[in-house]
C-alpha cells in the first residue's frame, strides 16, 4: 500500500512562493502517475500538475509558468514549487499516486494566499 504525506503548506502573501513536499513510501519513479491536486472550499478537486514515470509533466492552465513539479527518488519525494502565488491559489493541496491501477491520496496540506 502506497502512503503519501504532504507538507509545506502555510500562509503567504500574493506574489510569494512555497514549496510543497509529498513524502512517499515508494520510489516515485516506480509509480505510474504522480501529481498534485487542489480543492478550494466550494469547488471540485482539480488537477494542478502531474508527472509520469518518463518524466512527462502536465500543468493546469491556471498554474503554467508559475508552478513546477519534480521528483527526487533518493528522498522518495515529489515536490511542487510554487511561485507568484495568487489568492485564487488558496486551497487544500493533495498529493496523488497511481500504482497497479489504484490511486492513492495524501491527507492534504493547506495553502492560503492573502492579497
Amino acid at each position: 500500500q502506497v502512503q503519501l504525506v504532504e507538507s509545506g503548506g502555510g500562509l503567504v502573501q500574493a506574489g510569494g512562493s512555497l514549496r510543497l513536499s509529498c513524502a512517499t513510501s515508494e520510489n516515485p519513479f516506480s509509480v505510474g502517475l504522480m501529481g498534485w491536486y487542489r480543492q478550494a472550499p466550494v469547488k471540485e478537486r482539480d488537477v494542478v500538475a502531474t508527472i509520469t514515470t518518463l518524466g512527462i509533466t502536465h500543468y493546469a492552465d491556471a498554474v503554467k509558468g508559475r508552478f513546477t513539479i519534480h521528483r527526487d527518488s533518493a528522498k522518495n519525494t515529489v515536490y511542487l514549487q510554487m511561485f507568484s502565488l495568487k489568492p485564487e491559489d488558496t486551497a487544500v493541496y493533495y498529493c496523488s499516486g497511481r500504482l497497479s491501477e489504484i490511486d492513492y491520496w495524501g491527507k492534504g496540506t493547506l495553502v492560503t494566499v492573502s492579497s
